[in-house]
């Protein structure tokens, strides 16, 4: 089962083809051609494809929920923040040399921390999604941030990013009452059924899976978490349920992967800051390195002989099992 991050409304059939072809790719190279074969034609009915993104469009507030300018516009601030300090982090750790291109990223980073900084200001001088867009505009002067990567403009930055915010707000009740995180984990529900499933989850998509599969009762054998924003410990950790995180009970193994460039990975060892479940069973992070601009996409990692390989022995075991 594969479960997307965040992003626009998807055409899910595209979709699951696309990541079905990538994972199979990466298990032709993991040396399990016979199953990438099968996978892509006669046993294609094993992966499915859930699609929430219709969810987040349009914002609903019914029920008191949260809106940009409330606890969502809040926690996406906070999102920015700490993106902005994972990538003044990682640009000191760097040698600094003493030229053109390394001084114009320090000019940048310094200009978005100042604007993410809100010690000082008054309350309500500037509203939560303006200063996520200015944030966001000085970001998009950075690679892998601008329009070679994966958004267009800074709008449609800030809207993919508060998907995050909003989904943790645990707000936008709609008619019946339903927030809008439940009614997100309640699609993985319907797709998971009562069966072994082996779960791909990718960026918000490993969010979603985690907090689903604390209240899946069905074994899960393989958990696998891509581009991972679990352990950003101002935003995502402290606001997980249930808490402190930890393994769901019937997951049996977990591995989760890792780009160095990829950005929302911002803290990628999730062995540190989740608690193992009864049986033991924590998250086994490792590093992967894909080309490109922009390695925070579910297909990269998908590719990767390291990812596909135990998706491949997993799915096989269920089908000996």
């Amino acid at each position: 089962m594969f479960v997307h991050g965040i992003g626009g409304l998807r055409d899910a059939e595209r979709e699951l083809a696309g990541w079905t072809g990538a994972l199979a790719d990466g298990m032709r190279a993991a040396g399990h051609t016979a199953l990438a074969e099968r996978l892509t034609t006669t046993d294609a009915d094993r992966c499915v494809f859930v699609s929430y993104a219709d969810l987040f469009s349009p914002p609903e507030a019914q029920g008191g929920g949260a809106t940009a300018e409330g606890d969502a516009g809040e926690i996406l601030e906070d999102l920015l923040v700490e993106l902005v300090a994972a990538l003044a982090a990682e640009h000191s750790a760097t040698e600094a040399p003493h030229d053109g291109a390394w001084r114009n990223r320090e000019r940048i980073l310094a200009h978005a921390r100042a604007e993410a900084d809100t010690s000082g200001q008054a309350q309500g001088s500037l509203s939560a999604l303006r200063r996520a867009l200015n944030v966001a505009t000085t970001l998009m002067a950075l690679k892998p941030w601008g329009g070679v990567a994966r958004w267009a403009t800074p709008k449609l930055m800030v809207g993919d990013l508060a998907q995050v915010s909003r989904y943790l707000a645990r707000g936008e009740k709609d008619a019946s009452g339903l927030t809008l995180d439940r009614r997100v984990r309640n699609r993985l529900h319907e797709a998971l059924g009562d069966a072994p499933a082996v779960v791909v989850a990718h960026s918000l998509g490993t969010v979603v899976a985690l907090e689903a599969l604390h209240e899946h009762r069905a074994a899960t054998p393989l958990l696998v978490t891509l581009g991972s924003p679990l352990s950003m410990r101002t935003v995502v950790r402290p606001r997980l349920l249930p808490q402190p995180p930890r393994t769901p009970e019937r997951v049996d193994r977990w591995l989760n992967f890792w780009d160095k460039d990829d950005i929302i990975a911002v803290r990628p060892l999730l062995e540190r800051d989740v608690a193992a479940n009864a049986a033991g069973v924590l998250p086994r992070s490792s590093r992967v390195d894909s080309d490109g601009v922009w390695v925070h996409s579910a297909g990269k990692y998908l590719a990767q002989a390291a990812v596909a390989g135990p998706v491949a022995e997993a799915l096989l075991s269920v089908s000996h099992g």
